[in-house]
């Protein structure tokens, strides 16, 4: 323990590292210290947590062209983080960060224009910049555009694209790729109908603490498709999925709870604790 009279090195670190982006942001203005020194404050990283002062520090950065700064801004005016919630400052600041080619800030108007946020909603231009975000390699919008070839929402309807960047995403370990391919091959959409292969999807999103994909694992062990019929396993996994409030779990949980033994509900009982400390230790960052 360090003495209450000593600072730690690791303090001491960060009081020195913020002292320099400090008097850089102040004297010099140049943005990747003002954007460095918004992260500080945004994080409370060597500083007490401000929001507003991450906004104040962002927006300076943001002002001379700072890419990132701008997207941050955008999530914060978007959010109502450090300043009042607003969709259009942050669409406007969404915009100068996506014409850098901000991959973030691309995927945030995608989500925008596809839920008529602070626009009128248009799922073509939402299905364009989530195709600028997921050529960058960004998992999240490979998803978004995979959802929309797979409901023909801005692009016309079309199961193997759609397979094609639920595949690019879930190779990355995007939790909501996995459960879509998980259903695809499930229904036998796109592809051949393989119930081994649609369980391998959903247990990866499962793990990850997705709970539709837990949902869907459940039931595949209680109707023993695509893996060996067993109650003691799909009830661990609704179980899970119905921690997380998913309520069609809370539903075949109690329809299966009448089918097993009070053993056989404890051994479900245990799994659950072991498989949710498995899915916190997989999601939580290192």
């Amino acid at each position: 323990m360090w003495s209450s009279q000593v600072e730690s090195p690791v303090r001491f670190w960060w009081h020195r590292v913020i002292s320099i982006r400090f008097e850089e942001a102040r004297k010099r203005g140049t943005p990747p210290a003002q954007y460095s020194l918004g992260t500080s404050y945004y994080l409370g990283q060597g500083v007490a947590q401000d929001r507003a002062e991450a906004v104040r520090w962002f927006r300076k950065a943001a002002e001379q062209g700072h890419a990132t700064a701008q997207s941050n801004l955008g999530v914060m005016h978007y959010r109502g983080e450090g300043t009042s919630q607003d969709f259009g400052l942050a669409l406007e600041w969404f915009q100068k960060a996506a014409q850098q080619g901000d991959a973030d800030a691309q995927l945030w108007l995608g989500k925008m224009y596809d839920r008529g946020e602070g626009v009128t909603e248009d799922y073509r231009v939402a299905a364009e910049w989530y195709r600028k975000a997921a050529d960058q390699g960004l998992a999240s919008a490979q998803r978004d555009l995979g959802v929309m070839y797979h409901g023909g929402q801005g692009v016309s309807q079309n199961f193997g694209l759609a397979l094609e960047w639920f595949q690019k995403a879930a190779q990355q370990g995007e939790a909501g790729a996995q459960l879509w391919l998980g259903t695809m091959y499930d229904r036998g959409e796109g592809v051949t109908e393989d119930n081994r292969v649609a369980v391998e999807w959903y247990r990866k999103a499962a793990r990850q603490g997705d709970a539709m994909a837990q949902h869907s694992l459940g039931l595949m062990y209680y109707h023993g498709e695509g893996v060996p019929e067993d109650f003691v396993q799909a009830y661990a996994w609704l179980n899970l999925a119905a921690a997380r409030g998913y309520e069609a779990a809370l539903d075949a949980r109690a329809i299966l709870r009448k089918r097993l033994t009070p053993q056989q509900i404890a051994e479900a009982q245990e799994l659950t604790r072991r498989s949710s400390r498995e899915s916190e230790r997989i999601v939580s960052p290192e």
